[in-house]
């Protein structure tokens, strides 16, 4: 079942993103060669108990950690660990909050120091698959609407588009209905309607769109060995039209990094 949330509830929402939103930003700083993902997952923790915050991953399902590290073939879900980040790796780091009763939850993927021009691509090219599934998310479109945009774009590049890993409605529970899926059909699935809030989540290899599981329940990785991107943001429909909840303005002032794709998207005073 869908919850539609009410404008002062989507409000709500916004600060519980901009919790990881800050989050995100702070660690931006701090993913460095040498630096390992057990180190930024305390920074993490304590970072968002400073804002009056509790992880949302943390002990969700039982994982162990406030952040999911996922470097360079993991997928997503990597448990934090005492390794060093390495020149050239990729991290996707993704984050949870809760605040007020409700749930943040985004994700990026970071380069580590300088990467190749490869993998810098597959990074931009998973990022603008975010904003074109996101322009799909409006009143009267449905699910399928929001894959098949992320799905054809990526596609076209010649990357891979993981089935089983999937977006979701988000609010008071970290996974609400509906599952958004980053491929699908136009016209397919549940309609699209005011007040729902959702994260969509582009998730893309640069080989093979097949994926492994390890033993430890979590880590999940490409079946090729080959990259694998994340970017995630939270979006509500409000007056008809996306809007974001989250942002990735806090990475880019981290990191010098001069945007406007985030600006059709943006809450309207």
């Amino acid at each position: 079942m869908i919850v539609v949330k009410t404008k002062e509830e989507i409000e709500i929402m916004r600060e519980s993103a901009l919790v990881v939103s800050r989050t995100l930003g702070m660690l931006a700083k701090e993913v460095k060669p040498g630096v390992s993902t057990l180190f930024l997952d305390k920074l993490a923790e304590e970072f968002i108990r400073e804002q009056g915050a509790i992880p949302g991953f943390l002990g969700l399902y039982d994982f162990p950690n406030t952040l999911c590290m996922s470097p360079n073939s993991q997928v997503v879900h990597g448990i934090p660990n005492k390794e060093p980040l390495k020149e050239g790796d990729i991290i996707s780091i993704d984050c949870g909050a809760i605040k007020n009763g409700f749930y943040g939850d985004h994700a990026y993927t970071f380069a580590v120091g300088e990467i190749d021009a490869e993998t810098q691509k597959l990074l931009e090219i998973t990022k603008q698959s975010l904003y074109v599934g996101i322009k799909e998310f409006k009143a009267g479109n449905r699910v399928g609407d929001v894959g098949f945009a992320i799905q054809n774009f990526t596609e076209k590049h010649g990357y891979g588009v993981v089935r089983e890993l999937v977006g979701h409605g988000l609010g008071r529970k970290m996974h609400e209905d509906p599952e958004m899926p980053n491929y699908g059909k136009k016209g397919v699935g549940k309609k699209f309607i005011e007040g729902m809030t959702v994260a969509i989540e582009p998730m893309t290899n640069m080989g093979t769109h097949r994926i492994k599981q390890h033993k430890d329940g979590w880590t999940i990785t490409t079946l090729d060995n080959k990259p694998s991107a994340h970017f995630e943001h939270n979006v509500a429909i409000v007056n008809g039209k996306p809007q974001l909840l989250s942002t990735f303005d806090f990475i880019y002032a981290a990191l010098g990094i001069a945007s406007n794709e985030e600006d059709e998207f943006r809450k309207k005073d």
